[in-house]
């Protein structure tokens, strides 16, 4: 597909200095440009390759001022914040890629399912009975999803996610390869000379606009739910015990475990390899850095936490 500089301006909001009928037709990073290709700067590190880059066009802040000649063949667009307008651009460029609809064969959908419009259901995926898939939603070969489970509107599921039965996941959701939701907590109860298995009846509700990592696990609840709030970040590699909940638009990276019945709040920032004890609460707006263990309940919102 090709794009005229004027054309990416209209979508970003922004404004043309240059050529406006300059086209691209890639991506690229601005040390890497090549003629055709669009690029951006935000990070002050690589302005000097603005005055080299051979890309056609780059995407910059508003107040850019360039320090030398750019070269005649580069145009520019400035946006408040050329690093978001790109990853705009980015997710519109994935949503093209991803626009596939229909069934494929094999896969099995049972009769009892109710499926929206748009769908695509690729091969080898199964969907349970009295599965709810809303509109635009995109399941990629062996997806499972479990018996009597929900998946709103242009939620995407990528390979070999799987899905235990009656859980919920809301609309605009990315899940990438791997993901298990729903499984059964680590629930033991130790009885003479052997460890009782506690049956886990609750499910997983993953609120809308959430997206997770590849690998990620996230436990059933053993009664209730185990939830996930609207806008929370979740990246590979993450354990989720059951009876937990992510607050909105919090963010965790990734080989964090968090043990059962733990509340985590909003806004969080949660470093990689953080261990986090179960039926504790984290106040709304920490920061926990990397590899820090919390043993007790956070009170004071928007605390930083160092290698606690």
């Amino acid at each position: 597909m090709e794009f005229k500089a004027s054309q990416i301006a209209s979508l970003l909001n922004g404004k043309v200095e240059g050529n406006a009928d300059a086209v691209v037709n890639s991506l690229s990073k601005i040390e890497d440009g090549k003629p055709g290709s669009l690029a951006f700067l935000s990070n002050p590190v690589y302005e000097q390759y603005v005055y080299s880059t051979d890309a056609s066009v780059v995407i910059v802040n508003k107040d850019f001022k360039a320090e030398s000649p750019l070269k005649k063949t580069c145009t520019l667009i400035r946006v408040d914040d050329a690093r978001v307008a790109f990853g705009k651009l980015l997710e519109m460029y994935q949503q093209a890629k991803n626009n596939k609809t229909g069934i494929e064969q094999p896969s099995f959908v049972s009769k009892t399912a109710t499926v929206g419009k748009d769908v695509y259901i690729a091969a080898f995926a199964y969907v349970g009975e009295n599965v709810k898939l809303g509109n635009n939603v995109k399941l990629f070969p062996n997806v499972f999803i479990g018996d009597n489970s929900v998946i709103d509107d242009d939620t995407v599921l990528y390979s070999g996610a799987k899905v235990y039965h009656e859980c919920i996941i809301g609309k605009k959701c990315t899940i990438h390869a791997g993901v298990v939701i729903g499984g059964d907590g680590f629930g033991f109860a130790p009885n003479n000379d052997s460890n009782f298995k506690m049956q886990h009846l609750g499910n997983v509700i993953i609120e809308d606009g959430v997206e997770i990592g590849s690998n990620t696990t996230i436990d059933r609840a053993t009664l209730g739910s185990t939830i996930i709030r609207k806008g929370a970040k979740l990246d590979n590699l993450i354990q989720i015990g059951h009876n937990s909940e992510i607050g909105e638009n919090t963010i965790i990276v990734s080989q964090t475990g968090i043990a059962g019945s733990t509340k985590v709040g909003k806004n969080c920032i949660i470093g990689g390899q953080v261990g986090i004890v179960g039926h504790i609460s984290i106040a709304d707006g920490t920061k926990i850095a990397a590899q820090s263990g919390i043993g007790n309940t956070i009170k004071e919102e928007n605390l930083s936490l160092i290698h606690i």
